[in-house]
């Protein structure tokens, strides 16, 4: 597995990388978010959003758990935060072999149910206003996305 840092100096700058990724993703990726609470999980995923095309506002399904978008491909956004020992029968599976990109927070808690391939994103408070994004490649696939991102990123 391996990882990439980006680190970001204001809100805006983690929107943009953000964005990118939204724009890489393809029909069944899984991208897993991980931090503290105002690390900047939603607000990344709002980023994501707009690089898929998505005009609806973006919000965090902590008390629905999963909240559907459309865009150029279908978002699936997922906080897992408040699910217990019966989440096996909310059907996860189908949603990350679905014909969009599933976008899990505090994917930690079901992380037994997560596909072996997917990028898992550990975003930290390194200032203020100042983000460290992780990027942990699991699969081919996710290790060409972070290879697309990093260059991105350096420009």
């Amino acid at each position: 597995m391996d990882k990439w840092t980006i680190k970001t100096t204001s809100p805006e700058e983690t929107a943009q990388l953000a964005e990118r990724v939204g724009e890489l993703v393809q029909a069944g990726d899984v991208l897993t978010l991980e931090g503290d609470l105002g690390a900047g999980k939603t607000s990344f995923t709002k980023g994501l959003a707009k690089g898929l095309g998505v005009t609806r506002v973006v919000s965090s399904p902590t008390f629905t758990i999963i909240k559907e978008y459309k865009g150029r491909i279908p978002l699936y956004h997922m906080d897992v935060y408040r699910l217990d020992e019966g989440s096996e029968e909310l059907g996860l599976e189908e949603y990350f072999e679905g014909e969009g990109v599933s976008v899990i927070e505090w994917a930690s808690i079901i992380r037994e149910q997560l596909p072996n391939d997917r990028l898992d994103i550990v975003i930290t408070h390194a200032g203020d206003t100042t983000r460290e994004l992780s990027f942990f490649a699991r699969g081919i696939r996710y290790e060409q996305l972070c290879k697309e991102l990093a260059t991105w990123a350096t420009h």
